[in-house]
């Protein structure tokens, strides 16, 4: 396998810095994340993923295949496809939540100013006053923090959220850019074998009316004709499907878009190449956000038990009086502290269903995040069996080409010897066509499949994206 180019895509992502943040502001709740990952690790290492695949880094893997024009529009899709810039701005909207619980930490309260004059009887005809009050609510028990842990979990499972919209994003372009030199290539091949065919008429028509041949073979191949010819509008859609789905990547209309023809990425020598495999999949996005979603729900249930504990709180007030004035003159000073204890007792057997409902929740949460560690190993099992069957078959496919296409330039030397028919000649020119529309096929098919192996074995080359300023 071939090693990958060592340049660094630079795209400019407005969140990165958002995410560097998160990531650095520590684990999501107070489970044993780590232990978590270590037993992830652990799996897959004896799953024996990819135990052959050599030995490389895998960042911008999609620059192996060696066109700018691919480069380009990664870049534009990075840059611009609208999903993921709504997946960035809910992680700063989660972000900014998180900020707002956090400050729950700290005291709340306000300032009050207020100046009033009165005619009633036995009421002061002028009053003003300045306070400032506050509410502190002690966090004794721990159910702020487990607020705050429930918080910052929902704020990096969004982080992993956008990571996994832009492997989605990367590998559809370029999904749909081979499929596009593909389709290119299997219409000029189509274009080919409808040029064979109408010379094969011509012939059968001029030896018909000769009167040395009859219908049939005419018939014949004026059906295949109509087959090869229907299958241009086909492949026109095909194209134009393509052109609208890169559109749509890059947050633009299809003729707002276009790509030159470029068929020579479909032979550029593009092989899977991972660092580590096994890591690769330990640190894929859809298994760290069932983490982090499993650290939500716990942090959750932690919450809800704490809610059975009292609620103690401090409030405080301060702050000056004038009785006979509305600008503040001639003040007496007051003041209180009140301690309270608040414990819902009555409340106790909603409290007690609101837990056990969470309590549920979290454990159908890390059933979940089980379920999908063992979707990404048999994913990326199947993505290298599916590598390895595309690759055996674009060998045999590509071995049928070349004895077909050997098998015509006999037939065309028997031809111009006068040792057989010209049928026979264009029967060998309609099959190597078919071959090569085949090998061409197998060839996509092959492409696509590294992509896909790529996009299984995403956690490196992910994390280095999203890090990419």
């Amino acid at each position: 396998m071939s090693k990958l180019m060592t340049k660094r895509l630079k795209t400019r992502l407005s969140v990165s810095a958002v995410l560097v943040a998160a990531f650095l502001s520590g684990c999501a709740s107070k489970i044993d994340t780590l232990s978590e990952q270590n037993a992830i690790n652990d799996f897959v290492s004896q799953a024996n993923i990819a135990s052959n695949v050599t030995v490389a880094d895998e960042t911008n893997w999609w620059q192996k295949l060696g066109s700018e024009q691919l480069n380009a529009l990664v870049n534009s899709a990075l840059a611009n496809n609208y999903d993921l810039q709504t997946s960035q701005l809910t992680l700063k909207s989660a972000l900014a939540r998180l900020g707002e619980q956090k400050a729950q930490y700290l005291p709340q309260g306000g300032v009050e100013l207020s100046a009033a004059r009165s005619d009633a009887p036995s009421v002061f005809e002028r009053q003003s006053s300045a306070n400032v009050a506050l509410d502190w609510q002690l966090d004794l028990f721990g159910r702020i923090t487990a607020l705050v842990d429930a918080a910052n979990a929902s704020a990096m499972s969004q982080a992993e959220q956008v990571r996994l919209l832009q492997i989605e994003v990367v590998s559809s372009v370029v999904k749909g850019f081979v499929s596009y030199q593909g389709n290119v290539e299997k219409q000029q091949i189509i274009a080919m074998q409808i040029e064979a065919l109408e010379q094969s008429i011509e012939v059968f028509q001029a030896r018909v009316d000769e009167g040395v041949a009859n219908e049939l073979d005419l018939n014949r191949t004026m059906a295949q004709l109509r087959q090869q010819e229907a299958l241009m509008p086909a492949i026109e859609y095909a194209k134009y499907s393509d052109l609208s789905a890169l559109a749509v990547l890059s947050g633009k209309l299809a003729q707002d878009i276009s790509i030159n023809d470029e068929q020579g990425v479909l032979e550029h020598n593009f092989n899977v190449a991972l660092k580590s495999a096994n890591e690769a999949i330990a640190l894929r996005p859809d298994i760290s956000r069932a983490l982090y979603d499993f650290s939500q729900a716990n942090s959750l249930s932690v919450a809800a038990s704490k809610a059975l504990l009292p609620d103690i709180s401090l409030s405080a007030f301060a702050g000056v009086v004038s009785i006979d004035s509305t600008g503040l003159k001639n003040t007496d000073q007051q003041w209180q502290v009140a301690p309270q204890l608040q414990w819902s007792l009555l409340s106790y057997p909603a409290l007690l269903a609101q837990r056990d409902a969470q309590q549920f929740l979290s454990e159908a949460a890390y059933s979940d995040y089980q379920q999908i560690v063992l979707n990404a190993v048999t994913e990326s099992e199947l993505s290298l069996q599916m590598l390895v069957n595309q690759q055996q078959q674009k060998r045999f496919a590509d071995d049928r080409y070349g004895f077909a296409n050997k098998a015509f330039l006999q037939a065309q030397a028997m031809y111009e010897e006068g040792q057989i028919p010209y049928l026979e000649l264009l029967d060998a020119r309609q099959d190597v066509l078919i071959a090569q529309e085949n090998a061409v096929n197998t060839t996509i098919s092959s492409l696509l499949a590294k992509v896909s192996a790529y996009q299984a074995f995403n956690g490196q080359w992910s994390y280095a994206l999203s890090s990419t300023k």
